[in-house]
C-alpha cells in the first residue's frame, strides 16, 4: 500500500511513522507513507498556501490553486483509490472504515489547517471525508496519523500474529474481553480460573460473555443494531 499525505506542517508526522508497527510495515515493504509539504506548491517567493475568506470572517483558508496543483501532480504519478480529507465534519472513523481502506492500494490524504480548505477542493477532488471524533484539532496531521495507523496494522504480514487484529475491540461490533498474563497471582489479585483450565471451548465462551458484558456496560450504543 502507498499513502501520500499533504501537510502544511509535515514535521508533525515524522515520529508516528518511524516507530513501532508502522515502521515495521515500511521495513517489510508492506506500507509506504510519503509526507509532502504543501508549501512546495505555494504561490510566489513566500510560498503562500492560505488566504483570507471571501465574505469575511476569522481564520485563513488553504488556497484552491495550491491544493489543485499538489493533487494533480501526485495523481499523475499514481491512481488513487481514495482522496481523503481529514475534517471534523467528516464521517466518524470506525473499524469498518479502517477495514475497508486497508484493502486499497493507493490513498491520498489531505490535512486541513487554519480554517480549512477551499470548498472547491472538496467538490472536485475529495472522494471521502473522515473525522476521528467530535472535536477540533489544530490541523489534520494527528488525525492522519491515527487513520494511517488504523489501516496499516491491518495489512497482511504487518502484525507478528495476523489473527490478533481479528479479535480487537470493534472488529466484530463489540468490545474486546479482559486479558491477563503472568504472574498468575499478584498481591492476591488472581487470574480467572477458567483461563488456566486448558478448555478452549469454555475459555472462548467466557471471553464472549465478558465481551458482551463489557459492551453493555461501557458502550451499549454498539448493541443497538
Amino acid at each position: 500500500m502507498h499513502i501520500d499525505i499533504l501537510s502544511a506542517v509535515p514535521d508533525l508526522l515524522i515520529s508516528p511513522f518511524q516507530h513501532s508497527i508502522l515502521k515495521r510495515a515500511e521495513t517489510k515493504g508492506l506500507l509506504r507513507v510519503d509526507v509532502h509539504d504543501i508549501r512546495k506548491w505555494g504561490i510566489g517567493k513566500a510560498r503562500q498556501i492560505d488566504d483570507y475568506q471571501f465574505g469575511g470572517g476569522a481564520g485563513m483558508v488553504m488556497m484552491v490553486e495550491v491544493l489543485t496543483n499538489a493533487i494533480e501532480e501526485l495523481s499523475a504519478q499514481r491512481k488513487y483509490d481514495e482522496i481523503i480529507f481529514l475534517t471534523p465534519d467528516g464521517e466518524t472513523l470506525n473499524q469498518g472504515i479502517a477495514n475497508h481502506l486497508s484493502l486499497k492500494g493507493n490513498l491520498l490524504m489531505i490535512c486541513g489547517h487554519y480554517k480549512g480548505i477551499d470548498e472547491r477542493i472538496r467538490e472536485q477532488f475529495v472522494t471521502r471525508e473522515i473525522s476521528i471524533g467530535d472535536y477540533v484539532l489544530s490541523g489534520g496531521e494527528l488525525a492522519a496519523a491515527v487513520l494511517v495507523d488504523s489501516i496499516g496494522r491491518l495489512l497482511p504480514g504487518v502484525l507478528n500474529n495476523e489473527t490478533s487484529a481479528l479479535f480487537d475491540s470493534h472488529q466484530d461490533g463489540i468490545l474486546a474481553p479482559p486479558v491477563y498474563t503472568r504472574p498468575r497471582n499478584f498481591r492476591d489479585w488472581e487470574v480467572p480460573e477458567i483461563l488456566l483450565s486448558g478448555n478452549d471451548r469454555a475459555i472462548e465462551e467466557w471471553r464472549d460473555e465478558k465481551a458482551l458484558e463489557r459492551t453493555k456496560s461501557r458502550r451499549p450504543d454498539l448493541l443497538k443494531d
